[in-house]
């Protein structure tokens, strides 16, 4: 596959700049793969899909507020800082990228917080955006932690053309997330309501969790016509013994097992044995999916509707089948369906 294959005419109001007002009444295509039937429901109506012990498997990372506004010594100028990932916490060292770029370079210094009681050292150059910075702070780890939550902001991705207003501390947020460290949002979770989630309970649907630590790697563009040529970003993955054993058992029952998120999907994929069950799994991964794929574990898929030529949409076209998957995409774009972070929804059965 070519990344040309994975490219649409999406127009602009289509891209979703805010939630749904409920979170389980966002719009939601149902695709079911063996009939090749395409179907327009509300979120809320996933339950009627599943039976007592299928397993829905849930990415319980949390989102840190990840942007931080600074100046730059000196000259004042305000410097966007974007917060990777904490490379030292005894250093207090963090990969970084900074905006604009240009102005920053290896020895300045940036202050953060109208008292200026945040300094940071700009200690290398990793890309043409990206810096090594070294936290300066007079106080403990845990009070140096939280002074960078009381700075930061929600990191809402760069296409929201808008100021971060204080719903999205919430809604950018999945109900589940316990697990801080992703610097986006595992979007398909987010419509999941408290209601919801309690009415699948009740149902006799089991969850498992398992973690992928969501970093900008997933979103970055792909520049290379020949797929197999594209290098991700390694982000950060558990799955623990608990989630293993709950998944096995629907494998080897044969019941249904839905990947609730390209990143639950990922990590599943990253931690299969021999024999097609699942591992625990603790570390990185840089796991790439795209058509053709084989796939081991779900047989079922929660997620949202994605932009062209990304590596989100190249997976679900692996999951979908690539002819269905562009059917109903373009059936989403006449049906004005919303894409992208705080867009509607698909299940593909």
């Amino acid at each position: 596959m070519k990344l040309s294959h994975f490219n649409f005419d999406l127009p602009d109001e289509l891209l979703a700049d805010r939630p749904a007002e409920n979170r389980d009444e966002s719009r939601l295509m149902v695709l079911n793969r063996k009939e090749q039937t395409i179907e327009h429901k509300m979120f809320k109506d996933i339950i009627d899909y599943f039976e007592p012990e299928d397993v829905m498997v849930l990415n319980n990372t949390k989102v840190f507020p990840a942007r931080l506004y600074g100046n730059k010594e000196k000259t004042g100028a305000r410097i966007e800082v974007f917060l990777l990932r904490e490379l030292n916490s005894e250093t207090r060292l963090w990969d970084v990228l900074v905006d604009p770029a240009r102005k920053i370079r290896i020895g300045n210094k940036l202050y953060f917080g109208d008292d200026e009681s945040l300094v940071a050292e700009v200690i290398d150059n990793t890309t043409s955006r990206g810096r090594t910075l070294r936290f300066l702070y007079d106080g403990s780890y845990e009070e140096f932690r939280k002074k960078l939550t009381s700075l930061g902001e929600t990191p809402l991705p760069k296409y929201i053309n808008r100021e971060v207003e204080p719903e999205d501390e919430d809604r950018y947020q999945t109900i589940y997330a316990t697990e801080e460290g992703a610097v986006a949002a595992p979007t398909a979770g987010l419509h999941f309501s408290k209601h919801l989630l309690k009415r699948l309970e009740i149902k006799g649907v089991d969850f498992a969790e398992v973690t992928l630590h969501v970093g900008l790697g997933t979103f970055s563009a792909v520049e290379v016509e020949d797929l197999s040529k594209h290098k991700m970003d390694s982000e950060e993955a558990y799955i623990h013994k608990p989630a293993t054993e709950i998944i096995n058992k629907a494998l080897k029952e044969k019941r249904r097992i839905c990947a609730v998120g390209t990143t639950s999907m990922r990590v599943m994929e990253s931690a299969v044995s021999s024999n097609h069950t699942l591992n625990e799994f603790g570390g990185w991964t840089n796991k790439f999916i795209f058509p053709p794929y084989d796939f081991s574990i779900a047989n079922c898929m929660i997620t949202n509707f994605h932009t062209p030529k990304s590596t989100l949409l190249m997976m679900v076209s692996a999951f979908a089948g690539h002819d269905f998957m562009k059917k109903a995409y373009e059936e989403a774009v006449k049906e004005k369906y919303k894409f992208y972070s705080y867009g509607d929804a698909m299940l593909i059965i």
